[in-house]
């Protein structure tokens, strides 16, 4: 099977065409004939390197990707009986070596497959799961009161359109930054107030909110830019593996995808906000798989609203 991955880490073009074994799902788990594959921060991460040290005792080649939509081919002994071979579905993934979702066939747990949302193409679907589940886990650690005050940053981007969106949905109070430029997209996906984004928002949530908002979820990696405005006491929630330190008790808790990857009732959740509108796709351009370093070298120019997908199909 065609799959895109690399053998050394680097920039863009290290990402080539590979032809590996057709994989054949285990005890528990499905088979998925990938049709589309959204392209995410993280991935470029496994690309550089970042994550090296996780793989000291996995071989190369390293295929990235953790959205996939496609169809079920194949399912192993034992797999989850709301699954069926030809059913339309989208996959959170954990890359792995030869692992990724950037690949014709992926074999992953059933337990992290569910539905694809109803009336959805590949493409849209394969932007859902991963960063909505970030955004979740984002606000399921903060576990805010409703009516409570909360802070975005990066709220135009996918983790933070999500976080903003889901926010609103739990009846919580949204404060995000934006460009101005992007002001109209973050008050549609559900933000109250929209600050100018920048080295101080900080000071303008204060504006808003002066005693501090109650929690905030840094999606663009603000760190100690972002904690003077969080309450005392308050909490944020960082993304990138930030562990603080911060002031005035503030508590600053990292949160990592890979964690819920098995938590079937919170993906199909996503699912089916996704179903009703509560989340909103975002294609920003389709591409074909050939094309992963130029897909890899649009991310890393910054400025996409939405995800970039490759097509598998």
């Amino acid at each position: 099977m065609k799959a895109i991955g690399l053998s050394t880490y680097g920039g863009p073009d290290v990402l080539r065409e590979l032809d590996l074994p057709t994989p054949e799902a285990g005890p528990g788990e499905v088979r998925v004939r990938v049709h589309a594959a959204a392209v995410n921060p993280t991935d470029a991460m496994l690309r550089t390197g970042v994550y090296a040290a996780r793989t000291t005792d996995v071989p190369p080649p390293y295929v990235p990707g953790m959205d996939a939509a496609g169809v079920i081919d194949q399912l192993g002994p034992g797999a989850d009986g709301r699954l069926g071979v030809g059913q339309r579905v989208v996959a959170l993934v954990v890359p792995t070596g030869p692992h990724g979702a950037y690949a014709e066939q992926i074999v992953v747990p059933a337990e992290s497959v569910v539905p694809a949302p109803a009336g959805t193409g590949h493409a849209e679907a394969s932007t859902l799961l991963m960063n909505a589940a970030t955004a979740r886990l984002a606000l399921d650690t903060l576990t805010l009161p409703k009516g409570a005050t909360l802070a975005v940053t990066g709220a135009a981007g996918a983790v933070g359109g999500y976080t903003v969106e889901l926010a609103r949905a739990d009846g919580l109070t949204v404060v995000a930054d934006a460009a101005p430029h992007d002001r109209d997209l973050v008050r549609g996906f559900g933000a109250a107030h929209v600050v100018e984004r920048g080295a101080e928002a900080a000071a303008r949530i204060r504006e808003v909110a002066p005693d501090g908002v109650a929690g905030l979820v840094d999606g663009s990696d603000q760190r100690e830019e972002a904690v003077p405005a969080v309450a005392d006491g308050g909490a944020l929630v960082a993304l990138r593996g930030w562990r603080g330190p911060a002031e005035r008790g503030v508590r600053v808790t990292p949160v990592f995808v890979a964690g819920v990857r098995g938590d079937t009732a919170l993906l199909d959740g996503l699912r089916r906000q996704a179903e009703q509108g509560v989340l909103s796709l975002r294609v920003a351009k389709v591409l074909p798989a050939s094309d992963a370093a130029e897909a890899h070298r649009l991310l890393e120019a910054g400025g996409l609203r939405g995800r970039l997908v490759l097509d598998f199909s």
